[in-house]
C-alpha cells in the first residue's frame, strides 16, 4: 500500500514575555541556535521527505529569514501567516494544504526536545486509529479545586499532554471547519469536538515547551545528551 504523505505544521508565535526577553521566545538562542531551529531539524531527521508547514506571525517573519541567513539554515519549509489565536494559526496551516489524504502533525515551535521514536509512534497511531496524542504520566500528585478546598485525587486516572499531536488530514481538516470554542485548549479538543477519539502516545518528559528562563536553563542540560 502506497505510503501517505506526512505534513508538520509547527506553530511558533510566542513573545517571550514569560521569558523576560524582546526577543521572540521561539528565536532565543540554545546551544547557538534559535530555539525554532531545533524544533524543525528533529522533524527533518525524522523523516527527510516530510513537508514542514512553519506558521509564523507576519511580524517574525523577516526576522526569521534572517535567522536562517545568519545560521546557514537550508531545510526547505514553507512558511504560512499566523492568526490571532492558535486554532486560527493552526487552521490557517491546514488551508495551506490543497491535498486531503495524508497524516500531519501539529507542534509547538518551542518544544525543540522532540525524538524521532515518539513522532513516529505518533504517526502509526494517527495512521491506524485517525489521531496520536503524545502525553506523559503525571510526576507530581494532583488536587482539584472544590470551591474554597481542594481534594486529593487518582493522578494515574490523569495525563500531561505534549505535542506533536498526529491526525488523518482529512478528518482534522473537517474538524477544523468550525467556530473556535473556549474549550479548544489544543487540537485534540478541536478534533474530539468533531466527535472523533483520541488516541494517546507516550511522550518523554524531556519533550518540555519552553517558556520561562528555567525551562531554558533545562533545555540546555538536556540537549547535551539528546539524540
Amino acid at each position: 500500500m502506497e505510503a501517505l504523505p506526512k505534513y508538520a505544521i509547527i506553530v511558533a508565535g510566542g513573545s517571550g514575555t514569560r521569558m523576560n526577553s524582546e526577543v521572540p521566545k521561539q528565536f532565543i538562542l540554545l546551544n547557538g541556535l534559535p530555539i525554532l531551529m531545533h524544533t524543525v531539524k528533529n522533524f527533518f531527521f525524522y523523516d527527510s521527505k516530510i513537508t514542514i508547514i512553519l506558521v509564523l506571525p507576519s511580524s517574525q517573519i523577516s526576522a526569521w529569514n534572517h535567522l536562517c541567513q545568519e545560521h546557514h539554515f537550508n531545510f526547505p519549509l514553507e512558511i504560512v501567516h499566523g492568526g490571532n489565536t492558535r486554532f486560527q494559526s493552526v487552521k490557517n496551516g491546514l488551508a495551506h494544504i490543497k491535498e486531503e489524504r495524508g497524516l500531519v502533525a501539529i507542534h509547538d515551535g518551542v518544544r525543540p526536545l522532540i525524538r524521532k521514536n515518539i513522532i513516529q509512534n505518533a504517526f502509526k497511531s494517527a495512521e491506524i486509529y485517525g489521531s496520536g496524542i503524545v502525553a506523559v504520566n503525571s510526576k507530581d500528585s494532583l488536587r482539584v479545586l472544590k470551591g474554597n478546598e481542594s481534594e486529593a485525587v487518582d493522578r494515574s486516572l490523569y495525563k500531561c499532554i505534549q505535542t506533536p499531536q498526529c491526525f488523518d488530514l482529512n478528518l482534522l481538516k473537517k474538524a477544523f471547519d468550525t467556530e473556535e470554542l473556549p474549550t479548544f485548549t489544543d487540537d485534540a479538543t478541536v478534533f474530539e469536538h468533531a466527535g472523533h477519539k483520541i488516541s494517546l502516545v507516550e511522550g518523554g518528559y524531556e519533550n518540555i515547551k519552553i517558556t520561562t528562563p528555567e525551562d531554558l536553563i533545562i533545555a540546555e542540560a538536556l540537549l547535551k545528551n539528546f539524540c
